[in-house]
């Protein structure tokens, strides 16, 4: 499946009513960890395709999800499910920790 951008237009769509969980890697292009973090986020992906939704937004472009989401630092992963944030984690995390993360709160 990989992992998709998601805008402010396509999270309703994308995130809000997907038939799976979604992990959302919101990061910005300036961002040192988030670059760092964003092999991370793929890998993990892979190990997921098809249980797990992953994607991508970009906090300079898409304010309103930043808005929305109380985003005050990044990296951010959020874990929503059925429209709803299970979870939320702030900073770049290796993928053992990412991956126990997921676990936990699915």
């Amino acid at each position: 499946m990989g992992i998709i951008d998601v805008t402010d237009e396509t999270f309703e769509k994308e995130v809000l009513k997907s038939d799976l969980p979604v992990i959302i890697d919101v990061w910005a292009p300036w961002c040192g960890p988030c670059r760092m973090y964003s092999p991370i986020i793929e890998e993990t992906a892979k190990d997921y395709d098809g249980k797990i939704k992953f994607a991508k937004v970009n906090a300079d472009d898409n304010q309103h999800i930043d808005e929305k989401f109380n985003i005050m630092s990044i990296p951010t992963t959020l874990l929503i499910e059925k429209g709803v944030v299970k979870a939320s984690s702030v900073g770049a995390v290796p993928k053992n920790v990412l991956k126990k993360w997921i676990e936990e709160n699915l």
